[in-house]
């Protein structure tokens, strides 16, 4: 799709080149599509030539492959090759937001499914009659779906050892410099510690609290106490390991969030007020506009 993950797409198939390769045998073989049969071009500006247009309807399996902005590029067109390869008896599958598209036409109810870590608050809020978890990977009788990044490397490495064995998997990951290869369930951020930079026990357990405490925020007494810390030196570690106070640093992931929402959801602005903390739709448009530069009306509109 248009706007789509260079480095999602290229993980999902360069380990089935590679598995080839190591192999000597023709185990896997692709066919890059797009609904017009036209170049498409990626998130980051290169433009990717495809063998034709979308699904003929004799495919193994048929992967979405999307990244911003996927539902603008939803159409009648994508929901007919999609059942055409059904029919054929393809797997669908799915990467980055690939999701999106899948959940559109309602090919992933009944399913379990993910998504990209930065897309899942807006794809249960979108599409909350689906089974959404936050592992890399779900692969769940004929549907697959992978978080994005190079997630899709971890998913066709489970597929490899699953279709040839372990041994060829572990050869092509080690080809490929990949020697921690992930299963489905691991998780797709980092953790707190790696993403802040921050080992003090006292000051994790306060950011923790912050990240589960969005929609109803905490005061700092309580995120003192979480952390088993006094105010004054919830402070402290604040400013000397993040540089910043923690009312600031909690008002901007409650902001973040509702950026995201904003921006990839219908939700009425109200409810995204409430749903990340605030107290009024005056309150959040003005914390809103003095973090970002513009009122939340104006970036949903211009995004």
């Amino acid at each position: 799709m248009p706007e789509f993950s260079m480095i999602a797409f290229t993980s999902a198939i360069e380990p089935l080149r590679v598995a080839n390769r190591m192999s000597g045998q023709l185990l896997y073989h692709w066919r890059t599509a797009s609904l017009t049969g036209a170049a498409v071009t990626a998130s980051n500006g290169v433009a990717v030539q495809v063998d034709g247009p979308a699904a003929a309807g004799n495919e193994d399996a048929l992967v979405i492959c999307a990244g911003l902005n996927p539902a603008r590029y939803d159409s009648p067109a994508l929901g007919a090759a999609l059942r055409r390869a059904l029919r054929g008896g393809a797997v669908l599958g799915a990467v980055c937001t690939g999701s999106v598209l899948l959940a559109r036409a309602r090919l992933l109810d009944g399913y379990r499914c993910t998504i990209h870590w930065e897309d899942l608050d807006s794809f249960a809020e979108n599409f909350p009659q689906l089974d959404v978890s936050r592992r890399l990977f779900e692969v769940d009788r004929d549907r697959f779906t992978c978080s994005g990044g190079t997630a899709p490397l971890d998913l066709m490495m489970h597929f490899i050892a699953r279709d040839c064995g372990r041994d060829l998997a572990v050869t092509v990951a080690e080809q490929m410099l990949h020697p921690h290869t992930r299963e489905g369930a691991a998780p797709q951020r980092l953790s707190l510690p790696e993403r802040t930079g921050v080992h003090h026990a006292g000051l994790l357990a306060a950011l923790e609290a912050m990240e589960a405490n969005l929609e109803v925020p905490l005061t700092p007494a309580e995120v003192a106490a979480h952390a088993g810390l006094s105010l004054r030196q919830l402070e402290r570690l604040f400013h000397q390991h993040l540089h910043a106070t923690p009312a600031r640093h909690y008002l901007t992931l409650r902001l973040t969030r509702a950026r995201h929402l904003a921006r990839q959801t219908a939700l009425p602005l109200l409810q995204i007020a409430v749903a990340t903390g605030f107290a009024s739709a005056a309150h959040f448009a003005r914390a809103y506009r003095q973090h970002f530069g513009l009122p939340p009306s104006a970036d949903r509109q211009g995004h």
